[in-house]
């Protein structure tokens, strides 16, 4: 068997130059993003297949040929969304020389994120149905790859490099995150902050973190101590 017959029908068009079913990327896509716009719109509950099926401007066959029902289907939105930011976030943070300038990058990224009308709607509903699908709350906060793991990477770098001293990254990375979002995200959540912090009360926050993070963990600073 040569190389080429090895790879699987979900990485390449079969031999007629299309896609077996299920498979396509891009109709995946499309469902998904038509997904997106139903459950942010009606929630979880309300929101039906068929609604779906219009939504995205896909036939009721072809949906079920990608998602076997609504729960796969928003669990699949949730991931995709997640995993893009965080990939998007890890790259990011891959082109910082300086620690504090990606400390700063990252912070008002992830609080923009967090606070965004998008992602309160989509944890808003998640929490919805944290009895029914319990996984999918775990994995929307603790996926194989989260804000968490690609911080610790990123401080993990700082520490090699002796320009930060810190005993437990894992707990650091955790203190920056909450000292990142501040009050926002909760007030966010539960709706006492009708709409996302200014740019000015974000880097107010983000520059207050980054402040406490160095006095904790900086290596200038414990030397100064």
């Amino acid at each position: 068997m040569t190389e080429v017959s090895k790879v699987s029908a979900a990485e390449t068009p079969v031999a007629t130059g299309r896609w077996a079913a299920g498979e396509d990327p891009a109709k995946r896509t499309q469902i998904l993003e038509g997904a997106k716009r139903v459950f942010m719109k009606m929630g979880f509950d309300a929101a039906s297949m068929n609604d779906v099926t219009r939504e995205a401007g896909v036939s009721k066959g072809t949906l079920y040929v990608y998602f076997a029902n609504k729960e796969e289907l928003f669990t699949a939105m949730i991931e995709t969304e997640r995993a893009a930011f965080v990939a998007a976030l890890r790259v990011a943070l891959e082109h910082h020389d300086d620690v504090e300038e990606g400390l700063h990058d990252f912070g008002l990224s992830f609080i923009s994120h967090v606070t965004s009308e998008k992602v309160i709607s989509a944890m808003r509903t998640v929490l919805g149905v944290r009895d029914r699908m319990p996984v999918l709350c775990q994995r929307f906060f603790n996926g194989p790859e989260n804000l968490r793991t690609v911080l610790h990477a990123y401080l993990t770098r700082y520490v090699t490099s002796g320009e930060l001293e810190i005993d437990d990254v894992d707990l650091a990375a955790g203190q920056f995150l909450d000292l990142a979002s501040g009050s926002f995200f909760k007030f966010r959540l539960f709706g006492s902050m009708p709409e996302p912090p200014s740019e000015a009360e974000r880097k107010r926050v983000i520059d207050g973190a980054i402040r406490v993070f160095m006095a904790a963990y900086g290596a200038r600073h414990q030397e100064l101590a």
